[in-house]
C-alpha cells in the first residue's frame, strides 16, 4: 500500500537547483564548526560517496586547492586550524571516526604550481582538501527516483503542484471526513488540462526549493512571514590556453564580509567535470525581487533569470585571472544558470540551513502539540547536494523523531 508521496510540480526531478550547481561533493570546510551546514555537509559528504561506490554512480574525489595570495593567507590559515578541531557529526560509521574527518594540509605557493602549474605566481600559499570531489548529479537523483519507485510505500507525482496546505480542521472535514494533519491541495496538469485533488496528510515535508517559504508564508500572518531572496549564478564553460593538465578543483579565497564567514559566495572557482571538461563559476547577483501580489508570479518570478548570456563574462575573467593568469576571455563561453535560495540579503551574514516544525494546532487546526508535524526545509543552497542525504537522515532521525507522530 503507497502512504508516501512525493510530489513534484515539474515534469521530472532536479529542474531547479539540484541541476544547476557546480556537481562539487564538497569538503565541508567554509563554514562556522557548529553550524548545520558543517555537521550535515560532514555527514553527507561520507553518505554521498558511500552510495555512490555502492551503486556506481559516476563520481571522482579529486581534491581541491583553496588558493590565497599573501594578503589572504590568514584566511586559509584559519580554515585550516578549523578542520582540524572538527570531530565526526552524528550518526557518523564507527570504523571511520579515528580517522580526521577533515584532513588539510596548508602548502606553499610553489607546492601548489607543482600539483597546478597554471597557477598565478601570486599565490602565495594553499589549502589542500583532499576530501573534495565530483559527482553526476543526475545520476544521482535517478537513483533516489528509483528507490522511492521499487519500494513498497512510496510513489511519486510528476507534474503536480501544490496549491494550498491547510491545517484539518472542523471545516476540513466536511471535504475530508475523519483524522486530524494536514489538507494538502495539489493540481495535476498543464493549462487547459488540470486535475485538482486533495490528500489528508498525517505528516509533510515541506522540501520544495525555490518555493519553500511559500507553502509557509500563506498561513502566517504579514508580519511573521518569511522573507526569501534569489541569487543568480552564472557558469562559463572554456577552452583556450592557460588551463592544460588541471586535474584538482581550484578555489579563489571568497569575499568576506565583516566577519570570516559573512560571504555569499564561494567566488568563481574552476571545477571539472567528469569529461574533463573545464567550467569557471558561479558568480553572484542577487534578483530584484517582483512587485507584483500574485502569489504564483512571485512564485516563479526566477525563471525568467535563467538564460544564460555575455553580459558578465568580462568581470568573470578578471576574477578568474587572480589565480589562473593566462586564461583568455576570447575561450570563455556562457553555459548555463543556476538560482540559489537566500533567506538574508546581500552582506547580512552567514545564514544556516532551517528546519522549521509547525503543527495543525499552531493555525487553529485539529491535534496537539506534536502531533502531525510539517517540517519545512528553508534556505537549502550550497552545500545542499552534498549534505542531501545526511539531510533526509537529520530530518527523519532527529527531527521527526522527537514528534508524536513518531510514537
Amino acid at each position: 500500500m503507497k502512504t508516501t508521496y512525493l510530489i513534484e510540480r515539474h515534469a521530472r526531478a532536479g529542474e531547479e537547483t539540484s541541476s544547476r550547481n557546480s556537481e562539487v561533493i564538497h569538503s565541508g570546510i567554509y563554514y562556522p564548526a557548529d553550524s548545520l551546514k558543517t555537521r550535515l555537509c560532514l555527514r553527507g559528504r561520507e553518505l554521498m560517496y558511500q552510495r555512490c561506490r555502492t551503486l556506481d554512480i559516476p563520481h571522482r574525489k579529486t581534491g581541491k586547492l583553496i588558493v590565497a595570495k599573501t594578503n589572504q593567507r590568514s584566511y586559509i590559515e584559519n580554515l585550516h586550524l578549523k578542520a582540524l578541531k572538527l570531530q565526526w557529526p552524528p550518526h557518523s560509521a564507527g570504523d571511520i571516526t579515528s580517522s580526521p574527518v577533515l584532513p588539510t594540509e596548508l602548502i606553499s605557493g610553489d607546492e601548489a604550481r607543482t600539483m597546478e602549474p597554471n597557477l598565478s605566481r601570486d599565490i602565495s600559499a594553499a589549502l589542500w582538501c583532499p576530501e573534495t570531489g565530483i559527482v553526476d548529479s543526475h545520476s544521482f537523483m535517478e537513483s533516489l527516483e528509483k528507490d522511492i519507485l521499487e519500494s513498497e510505500t512510496g510513489d511519486l507525482a510528476y507534474a503536480t503542484r501544490v496549491v494550498r496546505v491547510d491545517p484539518y480542521s472542523t471545516e476540513s472535514s466536511k471535504v475530508i471526513p475523519g483524522g486530524q494533519g494536514w489538507v494538502v491541495q495539489t493540481v495535476t496538469g498543464n493549462e487547459g488540462q488540470t486535475e485538482s485533488d486533495a490528500i489528508l496528510a498525517r505528516t509533510v515535508f515541506n522540501a520544495s526549493g525555490l518555493s519553500g517559504p511559500f507553502i509557509l508564508n500563506s498561513l502566517l500572518p504579514p508580519e511573521r512571514r518569511i522573507p526569501m531572496y534569489y541569487a543568480r549564478g552564472s557558469y562559463a564553460s572554456y577552452r583556450g590556453p592557460g588551463i592544460s593538465g588541471i586535474s584538482h578543483l581550484i578555489y579563489p579565497c571568497p569575499d568576506t564580509g565583516p566577519n570570516a564567514h559573512a560571504f555569499a559566495s564561494l567566488g568563481t572557482h574552476l571545477t571539472l567535470d567528469l569529461n574533463g571538461k573545464i567550467k569557471f563559476g558561479p558568480d553572484i547577483e542577487f534578483l530584484s525581487p517582483p512587485t507584483s501580489e500574485d502569489s504564483e508570479e512571485n512564485m516563479d518570478y526566477w525563471t525568467k533569470h535563467l538564460s544564460p548570456d555575455d553580459s558578465k563574462l568580462g568581470q568573470m575573467h578578471l576574477a578568474i585571472k587572480q589565480y589562473i593568469p593566462e586564461v583568455a576571455v576570447e575561450g570563455l563561453q556562457p553555459d548555463y544558470v543556476g538560482i540559489r535560495p537566500k533567506l538574508i540579503p546581500p552582506g547580512a551574514g552567514f545564514q544556516d540551513f532551517i528546519f522549521r516544525t509547525d503543527y495543525p494546532c499552531d493555525f487553529g487546526g485539529v491535534g496537539l502539540v506534536g502531533e502531525s508535524p510539517m517540517i519545512s526545509l528553508l534556505g537549502i543552497e550550497s552545500p545542499g547536494l552534498t549534505s542531501s542525504l545526511a539531510i533526509a537522515e537529520y530530518v527523519v532521525d532527529d527531527l521527526l523523531s522527537s514528534t508524536k507522530s513518531a510514537q
